[in-house]
């Protein structure tokens, strides 16, 4: 039988930490983190004034765009134009529910969730294409048109990518991936506890690859085909505005840090890390190994913000097709040769 306080520890997981606030405050500071290294990049200042050096901007953005006029234009489907930005934002809270951040396990894991959550990643493209369907704007059917193309270019290479690091560890449950990955620092081998990392051995490719395709499934620099501004005003995001843009805009920041979590829990080991062993810094209470481990996570998915941030500095936009070409010539057999290798020789790798 439940009790009132396990209710309330659900509650506070599902709606403080690491849930709802936690994941929010999280996406916004990325995106803050994403803009200022940017911006350094091309040698300006980026956000400056809001808050501490400017780190409330993105908050004071999402603001604004809900206060302006939300409009929605003749002949559209007005219920499914209204429901893809609700959608959307479901999808990407539901999907975050299952990354491992203070615990090898998220708040909704179950065996074989890295399937669903794959399944969530693909819906959430889904609901893209929709929102520029129900539009009916010639841009957003353009933009629409090039996301479904992208979307069959970079799906499989990131799907083939995410599933070899479970190869590695004979599992399709992300908090056991990520538990054969942390042997090392549960056993007390602090200094060599990161060389179970699947980045560090023969999934080092598809890491590649599901950062690349990571790109693309943001639709960020050189992968922005679907919403290039230049081209085609906004793409698929043409038509929306107020309240449904701010939707829309607040799903990927969120999708941001549930990539970087997902590549964390896959190929750095998640939140796992050095924890000091009872005793040797005073008790070493569980609220304590939540904290650091918290730390960790933190500390990986900012990384991963960085390396995308800098790839999108150096790299101008490519064209639909030469995006397909990569996807399919370069991204597809790379990620086919990395699951080789690991099951060719991931059991040797993790026995040492």
């Amino acid at each position: 039988m439940v009790t009132i306080v396990e209710i309330i520890i659900s509650l506070v997981q599902i709606f403080i930490f690491p849930g709802l606030f936690f994941l929010g405050s999280l996406s916004l500071t990325y995106a803050w983190i994403d803009r200022k290294f940017f911006a350094k990049l091309q040698n300006r200042i980026g956000p400056l004034y809001t808050g501490w050096r400017g780190i409330l901007q993105p908050l004071a953005d999402f603001i604004k765009l809900l206060a302006k006029e939300d409009i929605v234009p003749e002949g559209v489907d007005r219920k499914m134009f209204t429901a893809t930005p609700i959608l959307a934002l479901a999808v990407i809270i539901t999907s975050l529910f299952f990354l491992p951040i203070y615990q090898f396990s998220g708040i909704a894991s179950f065996t074989g969730d890295l399937i669903f959550v794959l399944f969530l990643m693909t819906a959430f493209v889904i609901i893209k294409l929709l929102a520029g369907w129900f539009s009916t704007n010639r841009f957003s059917l353009v933009g629409t048109e090039r996301s479904a193309i992208q979307l069959l270019g970079y799906e499989i290479p990131i799907l083939v990518a995410a599933i070899t690091p479970a190869i590695l560890a004979q599992s399709l449950t992300i908090s056991e991936i990520v538990a054969v990955q942390s042997a090392g620092y549960v056993a007390g081998d602090f200094l060599l506890g990161f060389t179970h990392w699947a980045i560090f051995g023969p999934a080092a490719i598809a890491f590649g690859i599901f950062i690349a395709c990571s790109i693309a499934e943001l639709e960020k620099v050189p992968f922005d085909i679907p919403e290039a501004e230049t081209e085609i005003v906004a793409g698929w995001y043409t038509e929306f505005s107020g309240k449904k843009y701010g939707m829309f805009v607040f799903s990927v920041q969120l999708e941001v840090v549930f990539l970087a979590g997902l590549a964390a829990a896959l190929f750095l080991g998640g939140p796992s890390g050095p924890i000091p062993a009872a005793g040797s810094l005073g008790v070493i209470t569980p609220w304590i190994v939540g904290l650091l481990q918290t730390i960790y996570f933190i500390i990986k998915t900012v990384v991963f913000v960085l390396v995308i941030a800098f790839i999108r500095a150096i790299f101008a936009r490519v064209r639909i097709d030469q995006m397909v070409n990569i996807s399919w010539r370069i991204f597809l057999p790379l990620a086919l040769l990395s699951a080789l290798l690991v099951l060719l020789i991931g059991p040797l790798y993790l026995w040492f």
